[in-house]
């Protein structure tokens, strides 16, 4: 049985205006690729990769790498499930498919768009687009699952059987 998604967050909510920009871009690593917030509508949230030389994957063609695409895909995942989950909680990627379908077109920017369209207590499920204009016409598409970490009272190895590593 799913719970329901928290009541929409209004657009004042500290989550919105000084978490979530944080948790999109603060990281070093999507610092480093320029991700951007672009905006949440609704469950929908938006983010935006510059196009810059420096991402291109094969510079023949002038292509972002497939890394990058995946990367965004991924990231959008987990900030869509903090926008359902109401608010930061430890996350971890449990499975990630990406579909290319086509070559991001040379010096355009990357967006990528992300719902969270199911939540349960343990895990979230996503649905992700790379595009350069519209979700119509996507880069790539992603369902992905996250697993949701929660306070436990419990100790390391309390699932063990005593005798077999288990701690007193």
């Amino acid at each position: 049985m799913t719970e329901p998604f928290p009541p929409d967050l209004s657009p004042t909510d500290p989550f919105l205006t000084d978490i979530l920009p944080q948790l999109a871009s603060g990281a070093a690593h999507t610092s480093a690729l320029g991700f951007r917030l672009e905006g949440v509508e609704g469950r929908t949230v938006r983010l935006r990769v510059p196009w810059r030389e420096d991402l291109v994957g094969d510079p023949e063609t002038g292509v972002l790498a497939g890394g990058l695409v995946t990367t965004l895909l991924d990231h959008i995942g987990g900030l869509a499930v903090w926008i359902a989950a109401g608010g930061f909680q430890p996350i971890a990627t449990l499975d990630l498919r990406v579909d290319y379908m086509r070559a991001a077109r040379t010096h355009e920017d990357l967006i990528a768009e992300a719902i969270c369209y199911r939540l349960t207590s343990n895990i979230a499920f996503v649905r992700a687009w790379a595009f350069e204009t519209s979700p119509d016409d996507p880069v790539a598409a992603a369902q992905s699952t996250y697993v949701l970490s929660q306070a436990s009272p419990h100790r390391i190895g309390a699932n063990l059987k005593a005798g077999r590593g288990a701690t007193a």
